[in-house]
């Protein structure tokens, strides 16, 4: 590895290097057999990703590519027929490392004819906190998610949107190390999902790492630093957003205090003629055209079957 690891900028050498790894998948599968035992469905083949602390990572992929299956793997909800999961250094099927997750699910299930401050209390409860900490923890979070004025109201009077914020307190009742998400900005209006958004990150820089599975592809694009995409249970494309986003064969120049005859040259020409160079760098795509173009290179078809 001498070459390519001398190539590297000495950041990102230490930032592999130092990085605590706080998911681990190795040659991860699930296959769903039927009531005989026999293979119904190829759910996920071979996983490998890693997630690591204080980074969110974004799990894409269209409806039946694996992210729920392995989002249970990674709980120990489901036991995988081949390779094994680990959260925390620990096998995914220990449970003791649940009390350092926080989980939202697609959909929450959350009693309705309680209100805020009742839910959390409850949650409270089930994680054996403290009655002298339960009320301050559950206030702190109502106020985290934007819901004072609605605290006391019972949650069957709550929008999609607020159900959402709730379910998120929820999730961070117990100060989890690692947040999993599940669809977090799912029912919410514009300014509700980039305050969500804007929650995340500001979690994320008080140091949880996070598990973000979505199917907003701009929510992804804007809060994740690194994302894995599977199509038909298989790892198709994984690494940093903005490197993902790069066209590589197409180059942009920014710059300013400039003729119109100096615009059309090369950034040589341009430091030649006085002007200066805001910016050379390979434009980006959207990470929708990214995820879009991927799985459209998987149709039927499109690319040799495995064999």
């Amino acid at each position: 590895m001498s070459a390519t690891t001398e190539a590297q900028p000495e950041s990102l050498v230490s930032e592999s290097a130092e990085s605590e790894v706080v998911i681990e998948t190795r040659n991860l599968g699930k296959i769903y057999r039927d009531f005989w035992g026999r293979k119904k469905v190829t759910a996920l083949k071979a996983l490998d990703i890693e997630v690591r602390k204080g980074e969110i990572f974004g799990l894409l992929g269209p409806n039946g590519s694996g992210k729920s299956t392995t989002i249970k793997l990674i709980q120990g909800l489901l036991f995988p027929t081949s390779g094994r999961a680990f959260v925390f250094e620990k096998d995914a099927r220990d449970v003791t490392k649940n009390e350092r997750i926080g989980y939202l699910p697609e959909e929450s299930y959350l009693y309705k004819f309680l209100n805020a401050e009742e839910t959390l209390d409850f949650y409270s409860r089930l994680f054996d906190i403290p009655a002298s900490e339960r009320k301050e923890r559950a206030d702190k979070l109502i106020r985290m998610v934007g819901l004072q004025s609605a605290r006391r109201r019972q949650l069957r009077e709550y929008s999609k949107g607020m159900t959402r914020r709730i379910g998120l307190a929820q999730a961070l009742i117990n100060e989890p190390d690692l947040l999993i998400l599940d669809e977090p900005t799912t029912g919410m209006d514009p300014i509700g999902s980039r305050e969500m958004k804007d929650l995340i990150i500001r979690l994320r820089d008080e140091g949880k790492t996070i598990l973000l599975c979505s199917h907003q592809l701009a929510d992804v694009q804007d809060v994740c630093d690194r994302v894995a995409i599977l199509h038909q249970g298989e790892l198709r494309e994984l690494g940093r957003v903005e490197n993902l986003l790069k066209v590589r064969d197409v180059t942009e120049v920014h710059a300013k205090g400039l003729s119109d005859d100096t615009k059309s040259k090369i950034a040589d020409l341009i430091r030649n003629d006085g002007g200066e160079v805001v910016s050379i760098d390979n434009p980006t795509t959207s990470m929708e055209e990214l995820f879009l173009d991927i799985v459209q290179d998987d149709k039927p078809g499109s690319r040799p079957s495995a064999s």
